[in-house]
């Protein structure tokens, strides 16, 4: 379902999200990457029909913890716009206690060439123990469509041997009767740091709802992902 898939698209920002939360204790306020990935996928779905693409993001992070950024990727929903995803991010992180920090996020998904799709979504993470995390999002307009949406997610990261680190993560969508199957998708992967450059490889799938929302887009894959960012 073309709709379904035009619908869940936009990714990555939870990812930046951490990564903004964790340039609170950078040297520099700044913080930005630039990443080539073999497919985008949000939340299980590819969103550049399983075609490689490159994706940047900008964040600037306060003393206090308020951060606001930009990032974007190319994206693919078929014939003609939308072929790019801009989203414009303000948040707010805070440590609860010295092993649980707390972060809420408004992100602005805009899709130049086809503004039909843009939405808000709010999404909070809370992480214990710096390596397990609980997100949260919400969405009234699910890309444009007045569709109420949300997302729950849990997920961690653990080092392994050789610096590498295990990342996995477990998550639900629930939609509207009328627009979609409430489904569910997971990811795991490993990646490893280089300097500046990060290179992950990971496997990510739905259940059979997710399919049956959004076809083979919806299939398990593996995502390689090349980065620099500081």
């Amino acid at each position: 379902m073309k709709h379904a898939v035009r619908c869940l698209a936009a990714a990555a920002v939870l990812s930046l999200a951490s990564f903004a939360a964790s340039a609170q204790e950078a040297e520099s306020p700044y913080s930005w990457n630039v990443t080539a990935v073999s497919d985008y996928v949000f939340r299980g779905v590819s969103q550049t029909d399983e075609d490689p693409t490159l994706q940047a993001g900008f964040t600037y992070t306060s003393p206090v913890g308020l951060y606001a950024g930009v990032w974007g990727s190319g994206v693919d929903f078929g014939p003609g716009d939308p072929s790019t995803e801009v989203d414009f991010l303000i948040g707010y992180g805070f440590d609860v206690t010295d092993n649980v920090n707390f972060d809420v996020l408004f992100n602005r998904y805009t899709y130049p060439g086809a503004s039909e799709l843009n939405y808000n979504e709010l999404i909070t993470t809370t992480t214990f123990a710096e390596q397990y995390k609980l997100t949260v999002a919400y969405t009234n307009d699910l890309s444009g469509s007045d569709t109420k949406s949300w997302y729950y997610a849990v997920g961690g990261e653990w080092a392994l041997p050789q610096e590498f680190t295990l990342a996995a993560n477990v998550g639900r969508t629930s939609l509207e009767t009328d627009f979609g199957k409430d489904y569910t998708d997971f990811n795991i992967g490993v990646s490893r740091q280089f300097g500046l450059f990060n290179l992950g490889l990971g496997f990510h799938g739905t259940d059979g709802a997710g399919r049956d929302n959004n076809g083979y887009l919806a299939d398990n894959r593996v995502v390689f992902t090349v980065g620099v960012g500081k």
